[in-house]
């Protein structure tokens, strides 16, 4: 692995990149997107080949953890033959990921392909309840799919739930054991405010971190994991369980003096920061370079100087960026 060559202006080191495949998904998540979106045309997307020379790119500049996300990354079509081609890059870390539902027929492909790790939305585990909160999804094909997951060898498996007030909270300690059930981590999310909204407010649905946490104290002793992981989590452990519980916490608790990645949406815009709007168009630099990397190469490198300090999310439910989850690569 090659010597990092980014770093920001603030002295860190940027060797983490999320790789948008696709803005689109066959959920409808009520904190991700609009109930009507409108999608981007094909035009405007990168092609497999764009993404994967993104890609290679990052690596050469040493990139050493590439995640592969959406909307919904296993809807693009011949998404393996990706992953097959970024399964060859030698990357320490090669995640995706996913709403789940597209497991049941694609985890064992995954993994024959060379991905490392999945994490995997999972915000209720009432029937009903799910399908309000993903507007079209199908709670026992996520459950399936986890199962496929593990059944076909996955150990990095990591749930991903985004807590919001009187939705899903009271929640919190069956999703824990259904995480210690099934021997797979899980992370709480606070809600962040991306895209304009009106199912809910996100002011008064804000559960912080440390709410969540209270609720699992009841039942569970919480003790602080020292690996750092090199995400926004923060880690603990049940003294029980190998299972790790992580905590995202982007109103409550910054995590930005540590921020090692940047994200590439669909349409090749490089972001700098998930709640700053400071992006660098590498899809004109793809373009116009068709043959050679050096160019691109640089426009990576001089990106780096506009990562800012930190992001600065108000917990009010006030929207700071315009753009969806969906369209920022989760």
């Amino acid at each position: 692995m090659p010597q990092a060559k980014l770093t920001d202006r603030f002295g860190r080191t940027v060797n983490y990149v999320r790789l948008s495949v696709t803005d689109r998904c066959d959920f409808r998540c009520v904190y991700c997107m609009a109930e009507d979106m409108t999608f981007l045309p094909r035009q405007q997307v990168l092609t497999l080949e764009e993404i994967a020379r993104l890609a290679r790119n990052f690596v050469a500049l040493g990139t050493e953890k590439i995640r592969l996300t959406g909307g919904e990354p296993l809807v693009r079509k011949d998404i393996l033959e990706l992953v097959r081609e970024v399964g060859t890059y030698g990357l320490r870390d090669f995640a995706m990921t996913t709403n789940g539902s597209q497991l049941p027929t694609m985890a064992e492909k995954l993994r024959q392909a060379g991905l490392h790790r999945l994490n995997i939305s999972l915000d209720s585990l009432d029937s009903e309840k799910f399908r309000s909160i993903t507007r079209t999804g199908n709670l026992q094909q996520v459950l399936d799919g986890i199962d496929a997951a593990r059944d076909a060898g996955f150990r990095g498996i990591k749930l991903n739930t985004v807590v919001m007030k009187g939705r899903n909270d009271e929640e919190i300690p069956e999703l824990i054991e259904f995480a210690r059930k099934k021997q797979v981590d899980i992370s709480f999310i606070e809600e962040m405010p991306l895209g304009e909204i009106s199912e809910h407010d996100r002011g008064l649905a804000l559960c912080t971190s440390e709410e969540v946490r209270e609720i699992i104290r009841r039942r569970h002793e919480l003790i602080p994991v020292a690996k750092d992981s090199g995400g926004p989590a923060r880690y603990y452990q049940m003294p029980d369980s190998d299972v790790r519980v992580g905590f995202i916490s982007p109103h409550s608790h910054n995590f930005c003096s540590t921020c090692n990645r940047v994200r590439v949406t669909v349409e090749g815009r490089l972001l700098l920061c998930l709640g700053n709007e400071h992006s660098v168009d590498l899809r004109r630099v793809l373009r116009g370079n068709p043959v050679t990397d050096d160019k691109l190469q640089q426009a990576i490198i001089d990106a780096m100087d506009l990562k800012p300090e930190r992001h600065h999310f108000s917990s009010n439910g006030e929207v700071q960026i315009l753009r969806f989850m969906n369209m920022t690569g989760g």
